[in-house]
């Protein structure tokens, strides 16, 4: 599932491939250029290089997991199926009580509700948020308690790399004030070390600021019980469904364990297994 995305989203595969270069440069440029000259002589050396990587470390573990998880993608039936006749179709399921079920005429096949085909996945997603490039992989109702961890650690990691950088180009600035004498040593390197600073700088708030408002887009997105798609729709048309508590909502995406494991990348069931196990038809005769 994973190959056959990446061959349909070369986007997806660029923004892969950016998004752990940004992680590994930024962390060469931390460990290498702030923490070392900065702090060699101190503990906090190690820990915050040691926070640092646990940061990092949770940040790709994360995006691994929002890359090759299932997002929720609504299984095709095993036989073809007679679309000719879609009106009563519809109507025998109104009839039945699947109000909500919908046709996909590019999956051929039913969908349950408040699934949406992906142009690029070429499949229909539960809940379906929106397709991310940044991992190559809709974010749905299965993948996006992952896709909003890394957005947090992300921005974590971002804030972070912003303070230490301009401790360490303050940290410099004086040191160079105090030691003037060896100002002449420190020329070769000086103007590599500022332009990394500069570069991570750039990066980290780009990213940062980025990151930030997405993660505060997915929070709203679930406290409101509506995906983009269904705000939009939603604009025009009273929701077709009734709003919940917003720990219930919550706990629908990051599940029922204690709110310190929402923090870790854990598969963990949903309140309701109901809720994200549907089969590939409606309950009626075909």
């Amino acid at each position: 599932m994973a190959f056959v995305r990446c061959r349909q989203d070369p986007c997806g595969v660029i923004c892969l491939i950016l998004t752990y270069f940004c992680v590994f440069y930024a962390d060469y440029v931390v460990i290498q250029y702030v923490l070392i000259p900065a702090y060699s002589d101190s503990v906090w050396c190690t820990v915050h290089g040691s926070v640092f990587n646990l940061i990092l470390l949770l940040l790709l573990a994360c995006h691994a997991k929002a890359v090759l998880s299932d997002p929720g993608t609504v299984p095709l039936p095993e036989t073809a199926m007679d679309f000719s006749d879609l009106r009563s179709q519809s109507s025998r399921m109104n009839e039945r009580g699947c109000e909500g079920w919908t046709v996909c005429n590019r999956c051929e096949t039913y969908r349950p509700p408040r699934a949406h085909h992906c142009k690029v996945c070429q499949r229909c997603i539960r809940r379906m948020d929106h397709h991310c490039p940044w991992i190559n992989n809709c974010v749905g109702e299965l993948n996006q308690k992952y896709f909003i961890q890394f957005l947090f650690y992300t921005g974590m990691a971002s804030l972070y790399s912003l303070v230490l950088v301009v401790s360490a180009w303050l940290w410099r600035i004086h040191s160079e004030r105090e030691g003037a004498e060896k100002e002449g040593e420190e020329t070769p390197s000086k103007h590599l070390i500022v332009a990394h600073y500069i570069i991570l700088l750039a990066e980290s708030v780009l990213f940062g600021v980025f990151v930030m408002v997405i993660f505060y887009d997915q929070l709203v997105s679930i406290i409101t019980d509506e995906t983009p798609i269904e705000q939009l729709r939603n604009s025009r048309l009273p929701p077709p469904h009734t709003r919940k508590p917003k720990m219930a909502l919550l706990k629908e995406v990051f599940g029922r364990g204690s709110v310190w494991c929402w923090l870790l990348p854990l598969h963990s069931s949903p309140p309701s297994a109901g809720g994200v196990t549907y089969s590939a038809l409606p309950d009626y005769d075909v």
